[in-house]
């Protein structure tokens, strides 16, 4: 009889715990879900030397930013380049003076964790500017600053969880080392197996030609300097089609414009967001969004706001009292999707029509 009631006791003290933890998750996850993602981040550069790297040791570079960063549940962008002290195999390049090869001191990852980054692409044209070096010392940086990453070919997806809600994500760019945009079958795969394991799947692409006279989306296979840069529209939709919930995009370096398909959210480029020193920034370069996306816990989008920024001298962003971004993706989407159902006003909220 006293075996009997052990076991009664033991069998409800697991089921107690069991059903108590489901119930206590389930009231974790919250009903609405608050996402911000920027453009492209290259916080300074040791090479070719140091008079690159911001002042204070670019410590300040976020802070005007630094509280809408933090606010949201989840907070996105593109990591433009390497983290690396010193040495790794430097890109050919005919002249160092004006060679783009961006080294941000690994030191630089906890700062974006300081400003308040949870996730980073690392699928661009800049994570192989310093060799297999570099990209260790990328994932090692990002890694120890408790960041999470994927894009490259032996990292091509992420899975974690944050506040109750369970995410997955990838990269993708048409660059060697990271996993191929242009290889959208087996983009479609990855989609799929995390919207199989996950609450929301989000992924990133770099993509599309690049600079002042790119920012439109063409729908068709965009090449630039030689290079099949793939064709984003395509790629965005066939992601969402296998599971994806969200769709950040980065590469031209100017903003572009936004849609919403099949209820999930598309950005097709974020520009350059915060790009010390070695980026052009006059006209549309300078000018960025922080993109706040609300949706609900399976990723659907229920609205969202954009807060315009802009980069001024060197580079770091600024809030934009003039809200030009805003009123470039107003113009850039009423021109390129004229279809799609969002709507984005001129204080830089978006819903749906």
């Amino acid at each position: 009889m006293k075996k009997t009631i052990l076991s009664f006791i033991f069998i409800f003290t697991f089921l107690n715990d069991f059903f108590g933890q489901q119930i206590d998750s389930l009231a974790q996850k919250k009903d609405t879900i608050s996402i911000i993602a920027v453009g492209d981040i290259m916080q300074g550069t040791n090479y070719p030397g140091t008079e690159y790297l911001a002042p204070n040791d670019g410590q300040n570079l976020f802070d005007p930013v630094r509280p809408i960063l933090q606010s949201a549940d989840l907070t996105f962008g593109n990591s433009e380049g390497t983290f690396l002290d010193s040495g790794g195999t430097v890109k050919n390049c005919n002249n160092p003076k004006i060679c783009y090869a961006f080294r941000q001191p690994e030191r630089y990852a906890k700062r974006l964790a300081e400003a308040g980054f949870d996730l980073v692409s690392v699928a661009n044209n800049h994570v192989g500017d310093f060799g297999d070096a570099g990209r260790l010392g990328t994932m090692r940086a990002l890694d120890s600053a408790g960041i999470y990453y994927a894009g490259l070919v032996q990292k091509p997806y992420v899975i974690f969880e944050k506040g109750g809600i369970k995410y997955g994500f990838c990269a993708f760019a048409p660059n060697t080392g990271t996993v191929n945009i242009n290889d959208i079958d087996s983009a479609k795969r990855i989609v799929a197996f995390l919207d199989r394991q996950v609450d929301i799947v989000i992924v990133s692409f770099h993509g599309g030609g690049e600079g002042e006279t790119h920012n439109h989306v063409t729908r068709e296979h965009e090449l630039f300097l030689g290079e099949d840069r793939g064709n984003v529209f395509e790629f965005a939709h066939a992601v969402i089609d296998a599971g994806a919930d969200l769709v950040f995009g980065s590469g031209p370096h100017v903003t572009r414009a936004a849609e919403v398909y099949k209820e999930r959210y598309i950005s097709y480029s974020c520009g350059n967001f915060c790009t010390y020193n070695r980026f052009n920034l006059k006209g549309i370069c300078g000018i960025a969004p922080i993109v706040e996306v609300k949706v609900d816990r399976h990723g659907k989008f229920l609205c969202g706001k954009i807060y315009a920024c802009k980069q001024e001298g060197e580079g770091g962003p600024q809030l934009d009292p003039t809200n030009a971004v805003i009123k470039e993706m107003i113009s850039l989407n009423k021109s390129d999707f004229p279809e799609s159902p969002l709507v984005i006003e001129d204080d830089g909220r978006m819903h749906l029509k």
